[in-house]
């Protein structure tokens, strides 16, 4: 299983798709995660996330407004899309009953919480 911050790099990966590399990985992870996320943090747990087999990534070609530097784009594997399914599914049914998930009266009325 992976944990919170690996989940988030899944998760900003799979939401960019073919435009994944560090920096717009990063912004989604602080926008729509609402979370500091450093590039050199993010660059680390890369490396695990592929030696598990869970992402690919490669160098594009240089770039000419990045001053001809590459990017590392990143893919993420059909290990780590389902790693990434379990990771999520863990967390619903862990929250379930709690007043950050589906309360109990919810559940016995089919009222929101």
């Amino acid at each position: 299983m992976v944990g919170e911050f690996e989940f988030l790099i899944l998760s900003a990966a799979a939401h960019l798709g073919e435009e994944a590399y560090g920096a717009a990985m990063r912004e989604v992870i602080e926008t729509n995660g609402g979370r500091t996320c450093s590039l050199g943090a993010l660059y680390i747990t890369l490396d695990r996330l592929e030696a598990k087999g869970l992402v690919e990534t490669w160098m594009s070609a240089p770039i000419q407004q990045r001053g001809g530097r590459a990017k590392r784009m990143v893919r993420v594997t059909r290990e780590g899309v389902h790693a990434a399914r379990e990771f999520y599914q863990a967390v619903i049914k862990i929250s379930s009953g709690t007043v950050w998930g589906e309360s109990r009266r919810s559940r016995l009325t089919g009222d929101a919480a």
